[in-house]
This record gives structure tokens, C-alpha cells and sequence, in this order.
């Protein structure tokens, strides 16, 4: 049984100022600042830890879904209600590029680890890939096998991950063009990746977060008790990977033991649905946003 204590549990600041609900909050590379979009098509930029906002971005036509920042900090990428994605300088708050292509809206979009390309998961059903460095802003890339809304996409080194309503997890190995599909048999609405590379998190809409194993496609674990069956949630694995945690639609936080999926700790965050947790990459710490509007940082 791990540890209850070292989990962030403990409000230690509250980010105000987005007007109406919070979509996504994300840490950056380092830990030292989040990133957050929402309703009011604004993605701000916030010290976290001092509780300080830095910068607004604004030029989205619509409610903004997700954001995510460069390692090294220099641009962003965000996408939305108005179906383009676009690609921002973080110092000058300048839009550099939109790209257009995506037949509805945007839910997801993630650089790779070169920050040369973003790829961007569709209601449209498609995967697009999007040279950051050409001036094009044609595709360099669609992938559209699912048969419904792309929800979430994470990248790893040689492969694109997604998840999909249509109940699976498909990875693409881009260097030899194939094709793995994980059936869930529910609609997937969020993945994130383990730290060590080995499992994919899977959130479905019957309240159940799934671990897979990456090379195999097995089921792990699952893990219940919150409740998730209508809002995109996030969910993610602790820094150690020791733990899982996620949102819920009643304002809750949820922290699950990775490998007996009992429930470690579970805490009224939000007056309103948790969409978003982010964990910090070395510090016991975690960031919630919700439909209530605000965003809270949590240490332990």
C-alpha cells in the first residue's frame, strides 16, 4: 500500500480569471508554469506556485479544448470549437500559423518531441500532422480509420496514440505505417501515457479508467468510483507512476493505487465537473481545472 500523505491534497492556490469553464490545464516541461484554455476562447499562461497570471492568448473564434507548450517554452499549440489549430509564439503572444483542414471541431493536440510537428485529433474522425517549420498548412498527414470523434492523441518518438468514441486505442507506427487497435468496448474520451513509456491511461464514459499495456494491448487494471459519462475528463498517472489520478463530473478528485486500483484518496475539488488534471513532472503538486471556472494547484 503506498503512501496516502505524498499525495496533493491540500489547495494551495486558486487561478482566477478565465469567464466561464475551464477546458484544460497543463503543466509545461518543467513544472514551473501552466497553461489553461476554456469557453471563453482565452488560453492563459499562469505561475501556478505564486498563484500568478502572466499572459492571455486570444484569436480563437471559439471555445479553446487544449493546449501544449514546447519544451523549451517558446510556442504553443491550441485547437478548438472553431476547427483550426493554431501555432503560437508564447513570448509576443503572436499567431504564427493556423491550420486549417479539420471538418469540425479540434479536441486535442500535442507537438512531438522535436516540436517540428503537431498532430491534432478531430471530431471529423481523423489524425492530422502539421509541419510546424514548412509554410504550408496543408497535412502532412490524415489518418482517419476511426469510425468516430478522435478525442485524445499522445506521441512518443516513433508512434501517434489515440483514442476514440468508437471504443478503441489505435497506434501508429509512422516509420513503417502500421496499425494497432485496442478495443475498450466504451468510448474513450482521454489518454495519457505512463512516464516510463510501458502503459497507456485510458478514460471511458461508463466511469471507468483503463491501464494498457503498450506492446500488448492488455488490460491491467481499471479503476472506478468516479463519475464519468458525458464530460471530456483527463485523467493521468502521478510523476512515479505509483498512483493514478482523475477528475470527475460531481467536483471530485480521485486517487487511485496503480496496481490495486483501490482508492487512496478521493477530496471535493470543483463545485462543478473536474475536466482537467495535469501532475507535476518532479514535485508532489497537481493542477485541476473545472467548469466552474477556476483552476487550483494542490500540494501536498
Amino acid at each position: 500500500m503506498s503512501d496516502v500523505s505524498e499525495l496533493p491534497n491540500k489547495e494551495a492556490n486558486v487561478l482566477k480569471g478565465h469567464e466561464g469553464g475551464v477546458l484544460a490545464a497543463r503543466f509545461n516541461g518543467d513544472g514551473n508554469y501552466c497553461l489553461s484554455c476554456g469557453k471563453d476562447r482565452t488560453i492563459r499562461l499562469w505561475n501556478p506556485h505564486r498563484g500568478i497570471h502572466i499572459k492571455t492568448y486570444k484569436s480563437h473564434g471559439r471555445e479553446v479544448r487544449d493546449v501544449h507548450v514546447t519544451q523549451d517554452n517558446s510556442k504553443l499549440v491550441s485547437c478548438g470549437g472553431d476547427r483550426q489549430v493554431f501555432y503560437w509564439d508564447v513570448a509576443t503572444g503572436r499567431v504564427i500559423r493556423k491550420f486549417r483542414g479539420h471538418g469540425s471541431e479540434v479536441n486535442a493536440v500535442k507537438f512531438n518531441e522535436y516540436a517540428s510537428v503537431v498532430v491534432s485529433a478531430g471530431y471529423d474522425q481523423s489524425l492530422r500532422a502539421w509541419d510546424c517549420r514548412s509554410h504550408s498548412t496543408e497535412p502532412i498527414q490524415i489518418i482517419d480509420t476511426f469510425s468516430d470523434s478522435v478525442m485524445s492523441v499522445c506521441l512518443t518518438k516513433t508512434e501517434i496514440i489515440a483514442g476514440s468514441v468508437d471504443g478503441t486505442v489505435r497506434t501508429f507506427d509512422i516509420r513503417i505505417g502500421r496499425e494497432i487497435s485496442d478495443n475498450l468496448g466504451h468510448p474513450v474520451n482521454c489518454i495519457s501515457m505512463s512516464n516510463d513509456g510501458n502503459c497507456i491511461l485510458a478514460s471511458c464514459l461508463d466511469s471507468t479508467l483503463r491501464l494498457l499495456d503498450r506492446t500488448t494491448g492488455e488490460l491491467l487494471q481499471e479503476y472506478k468510483g468516479h463519475i464519468c459519462k458525458s464530460y471530456k475528463l483527463d485523467c493521468c498517472l502521478t510523476n512515479t507512476d505509483a498512483h493514478v489520478a482523475g477528475g470527475s463530473e460531481d467536483g471530485y478528485i480521485y486517487f487511485w493505487d496503480l496496481v490495486d486500483a483501490s482508492v487512496l484518496s478521493r477530496f471535493r475539488a470543483h463545485s462543478s465537473v473536474v475536466t482537467s488534471v495535469s501532475y507535476h513532472p518532479t514535485d508532489n503538486c497537481m493542477v485541476s481545472a473545472s467548469v466552474d471556472g477556476t483552476i487550483k494547484v494542490w500540494k501536498t
